[in-house]
């Protein structure tokens, strides 16, 4: 009644919408508590609990994705990320591919589109995980007819400091480059290169990235990336679009709380995209 109340108040032109409310779709619950129940019952889920569950937005609408009942789904604008992201790990789970999901932002800039990663799960990645977070993100890039090339980022460049973190970034990158000879990665660098190509052709002539221009970030941890994109978005260089969540079996997202209208759109019509992409894959 709120939903067909705002269409009339907003003079909405829209036909068709099936509007579903979990509170009343007994049959549905029911159906959708006994599939989570059969998944989740030798992990501690009580058929009692699992019927309590479907009774919440974030529960009932991952179930919907994956039973086929929607196409994607969106969350997390009124509650916080982990426990938006819980039900999408817990029913759906990771692509048989894939052996880490990733957080990836798109930060749509005057230079093109930037994808920033991981941004959302990985507080302290190890250079296996990077690798795997790149690639992820790289099949992600193509899906959208992009070619994927990949600047791995850290405070040093190609050597220039020891450390942990540089470590780590550089045998990430002479991984990533005996996995895929053909991918275009190079690291370890600082933002400030990656950004710009005639100081990179200038100062290291011989990067892979010379005259091809990065447009993926990878970084060596959470407090890098999400400091990152927010710092861009909140000096208004480039509107983010994200978190999107790479490398889960279906299409489904979860929004920063407090988005705006325009993040939403946004976040919707990616979805879409994205949705529509694996349908075509399969």
């Amino acid at each position: 009644e709120d939903i067909q109340k705002k269409i009339e108040e907003y003079q909405l032109e829209i036909e068709d919408i099936i509007i579903v409310d979990a509170r009343e779709e007994k049959e549905i619950v029911e159906r959708y508590a006994q599939h989570y129940y059969n998944k989740r019952q030798r992990k501690g889920v009580t058929l009692f609990e699992a019927r309590k569950l479907m009774r919440q937005r974030n529960y009932f609408g991952t179930m919907m994705v994956e039973l086929g009942d929607a196409d994607s789904i969106i969350t997390g604008q009124t509650v916080k990320y982990s426990t938006g992201v819980k039900p999408l790990f817990e029913i759906l789970g990771m692509d048989e591919n894939v052996t880490r999901v990733a957080g990836m932002y798109i930060m749509l800039s005057k230079r093109g589109p930037m994808f920033f990663a991981d941004t959302t799960i990985s507080e302290s990645p190890s250079a296996d995980d990077i690798v795997k977070i790149a690639i992820n993100v790289s099949d992600a890039v193509r899906r959208i007819n992009l070619r994927p090339k990949i600047a791995m980022l850290s405070y040093s460049n190609f050597g220039s400091h020891k450390g942990e973190t540089p470590t780590k970034m550089y045998e990430a990158t002479k991984r990533l480059k005996e996995i895929d000879p053909n991918l275009v990665v190079d690291g370890e660098m600082q933002a400030n290169f990656a950004l710009d190509n005639e100081l990179l052709e200038e100062v290291f002539p011989f990067s892979d990235l010379v005259n091809n221009r990065p447009n993926i970030f990878i970084f060596p941890d959470l407090a890098a990336s999400n400091i990152a994109y927010k710092m861009l978005q909140g000096f208004g260089s480039a509107e983010a679009i994200g978190p999107l969540l790479i490398g889960l079996k279906k299409s489904a997202h979860v929004l920063q709380m407090g988005s705006s209208v325009r993040e939403i759109v946004n976040m919707a019509t990616m979805a879409a995209v994205d949705a529509q992409t694996r349908k075509e894959g399969n």
